[in-house]
């Protein structure tokens, strides 16, 4: 077990690509960008998780379904997860991937946005988006599937801590990173996609607030890697970067400057520290001060599920959400 090490953020700036042939490319390119990390910073730190973003391999570029399966659509585990377990078992490294769409055939017709953490041993989890975000991300939810049976928060307990992963839109819902917390994770990893103007920079801001919103509430790490593509590479937005370490009380120990391009920060994990800070307190324990059973909202459900239909379409997605407003008390 290494209480202390370092992480690292690792930005990418892709051209966005029309076919899983050029996802290749992509991954060989991230893999530079790991070695060049770990080797260039060893004098100064261990760098041993290494994070990547949202849309790293591939983008819901095409409009349907069908196209995105046809086009784009891996299975999990494939050549590119085998080589960044490679690199994991040459360096003694783990690696958040930056995300898949994932083909799953024991779910045809459906889609997921996925993320894995890779180690020497090959997938050590794999991380689907809970919440996609529609109505533009015709990826499916596990909660709109009857019968998933997969746990869709898992937690894995590394020699880096526990580690869990939400990606991009999931973490302005506190549900679904709390959850992630309460089953034990400590560091808290966000592949993401964030576009302007909610980036890094006022009046919005968003990506930071929540970063360290999230941190606070959950007295944990946040590792937090965001898409850097200029405008011209994906299209029809602008990615701001500023990929960020934040501490268990919100402090960010490191930040990419805002802005596009391929950008690489590292920050010190301390988990000796995290674990003896969350012993000792007693005030601002957010976790152990929670009165879940007040909290009814989540025991009625909002946003519909979707009935099975499948494959989704941006019509039936926006049905969806008409009637989750109508549920919630805003306009149809």
């Amino acid at each position: 077990m290494s209480d202390r090490y370092y992480a690292a953020c690792c930005q990418t700036d892709f051209s966005c690509p029309a076919d899983r042939e050029q996802i290749a490319e992509r991954t060989r390119r991230m893999c530079a960008i790991a070695e060049q990390t770990i080797v260039g910073y060893e004098p100064f730190h261990d760098v041993r998780l290494l994070v990547f973003p949202e849309f790293a391999h591939a983008a819901p570029i095409y409009d349907s379904v069908e196209m995105l399966a046809k086009r784009l659509a891996v299975e999990i585990p494939n050549e590119h997860t085998d080589r960044y377990a490679a690199l994991a078992k040459q360096y003694g490294c783990l690696i958040q991937t930056g995300t898949f769409i994932e083909a799953d055939p024991a779910w045809p017709e459906v889609l997921f946005n996925t993320t894995c953490l890779v180690g020497a041993e090959g997938v050590l989890s794999r991380y689907r988006k809970v919440n996609p975000w529609i109505p533009w991300e015709l990826h499916a939810s596990p909660h709109d599937l009857d019968g998933y049976a997969d746990d869709p928060f898992p937690v894995v307990d590394t020699e880096l801590g526990k580690l869990g992963v939400a990606i991009c839109y999931d973490w302005l819902f506190p549900e679904t990173i709390r959850q992630l917390a309460f089953a034990g994770a400590e560091v808290l990893i966000r592949v993401s996609a964030y576009m302007d103007p909610w980036g890094a920079t006022p009046p919005l801001d968003w990506w930071t607030l929540f970063n360290r919103a999230r941190a606070v509430e959950n007295t944990a790490y946040v590792v937090a890697t965001n898409q850097g593509a200029r405008l011209e590479n994906y299209p029809p937005f602008s990615w701001p970067g500023g990929s960020m370490v934040v501490d268990y009380d919100g402090r960010i120990l490191a930040q990419a400057d805002p802005g596009p391009g391929e950008k690489v920060v590292v920050a010190p994990i301390d988990l000796a520290g995290l674990r003896a800070e969350r012993e000792r307190r007693i005030g601002h324990d957010m976790r152990s001060h929670l009165r879940s059973e007040i909290h009814t909202y989540l025991k009625q459900p909002w946003l519909p599920a979707g009935d099975g239909q499948h494959p989704l379409t941006g019509d039936g997605i926006r049905t969806r959400i008409t009637e989750g407003r109508q549920r919630t008390g805003g306009t149809g």
